[in-house]
């Protein structure tokens, strides 16, 4: 066994006749009567009380403890005593994703899970507590999406706990406990008079932002970081190789989400409108850290920047540009009416026009022709309507007097 069980109540000594006998403690009928002690593999020792009656028990607890040991799943039943903002604060620190990324789970964490299950220790976890967090969540108003985005960074840092032998499971994986679903809404891609209404409401200098979005499919982001040297305008190319993000509201240069470079076709309606803006307002170098606040500096000769020549800022440009020609073009505000709004019209002229999905995938930077899949598959035209014009066409350019079945019975 790893330890032993002490008896805190009686202790053993020699007699008269010189046989061991049982004689009280000076602490019985005081406190707990049995203590399981057992020294752990990093040499500290750990003990369990357990009360009288219960000596039984105790040797079960001492018993598991050294099934754990022998197996190689030992958790020192300290370790569970940290708390949730103790780990996750830590947790934080030994992240390498991307700095904008940390700073969104690292704000998440903050406002919508350590106020309310920050000082609780990760041993006393069980799942009422998280279901009873995820409806004080939902009473507050949170989307789903942004509640389920939170849930699954709480997740993370439990499963980072049980690998790190802290704790030995995970709550957030109890059955009873359920990530909030998605809304069911489907994508409704804008008209083209949506579009062009919405174009012609934004400041001159900002219209052509509405091509590479609705023409390429681009990010917001990413036509923000585009550069004059991006566009391959004679090989009819966009190369999508950075973006613009913000860290503490400060702009740096990015990979694309994902990290993922890619090559978008470039229609002659979004070159010729690029090559007009550029007329207009030539591309300017603009040099900002690269990934970080303290990256290396990058110049990259951008085609969009604003009136004082600086790097386009998502909140100043959604608050200032975008949402009042949102209201000029009678269009309502709200979050499927953002820019990306446009990258779903590409999405929905391609499939209209009978491109791939892999293909799609590909153009709009979509890590998994599966997510492209899920997300447009309602806007794919009908198979019912393809198969009957398959056929239909076939047989209308067939002379069925001339080759028909009974032409293949009579040369047989």
């Amino acid at each position: 066994m790893a330890g032993h069980v002490q008896d805190r109540w009686y202790k053993t000594t020699a007699g008269p006749d010189g046989k061991a006998v049982k004689v009280k403690t000076d602490r019985f009928g005081v406190g707990l009567r049995y203590r399981a002690r057992y020294v752990s593999p990093d040499g500290s020792e750990k003990s369990q009380s357990f009360p009288d009656k219960q000596k039984r028990k105790a040797e079960t607890w001492l018993a598991n403890i050294e099934a754990d040991m022998s197996r190689g799943d030992y958790i020192d039943p300290d370790s569970g005593r940290v708390t949730f903002e103790q780990y996750a604060t830590r947790w934080m620190t030994t992240q390498v994703t991307d700095p904008a990324t940390r700073e969104s789970v690292e704000m998440r964490l903050r406002l919508h899970a350590i106020p309310h299950l920050g000082t609780r220790p990760l041993g006393s976890f069980n799942p009422t507590h998280l279901r009873l967090w995820m409806r004080t969540l939902e009473d507050a108003g949170l989307s789903p999406a942004y509640r389920r985005g939170i849930f699954a960074h709480v997740s993370t840092v439990f499963t980072a706990a049980v690998e790190d032998r802290i704790i030995r499971s995970n709550p957030c994986s109890a059955r009873s406990v359920k990530a909030p679903r998605l809304d069911p809404r489907k994508v409704k891609p804008w008209s083209a008079g949506r579009v062009m209404a919405v174009r012609s409401a934004l400041h001159d200098r900002y219209q052509a932002l509405v091509e590479p979005a609705a023409g390429c499919g681009m990010r917001q982001g990413e036509i923000f970081g585009l550069a004059v040297e991006d566009v391959d305008f004679l090989g009819g190319l966009v190369h999508v190789v950075r973006q613009v993000k913000l860290l503490r509201n400060r702009p740096v240069f990015a990979p694309p989400k994902g990290g993922k470079e890619r090559q978008v076709p470039l229609p002659e309606t979004v070159g010729f409108a690029l090559a007009g803006h550029l007329t207009r307002y030539p591309a300017k170098e603009i040099t900002l850290p690269w990934k970080s606040l303290d990256g290396p500096p990058v110049t990259a000769s951008l085609i969009f920047y604003s009136p004082e020549g600086q790097s386009l800022n998502r909140n100043r440009f959604n608050h200032r540009e975008w949402r009042p020609a949102l209201r000029a073009a009678g269009v309502p505000a709200g979050r499927e009416n953002g820019m990306h709004a446009l990258r779903h019209f590409y999405a929905s002229v391609l499939l209209d026009a009978g491109e791939s999905i892999k293909a799609l995938s590909e153009y709009l930077g979509h890590h998994d022709p599966g997510f492209t899949l899920r997300t447009y598959t309602h806007l794919m035209p009908a198979s019912e309507t393809r198969t009957r014009a398959a056929v239909d066409q076939v047989f209308r350019n067939q002379d069925l007097a001339e080759d028909g079945p009974e032409t293949a019975q009579k040369s047989s």
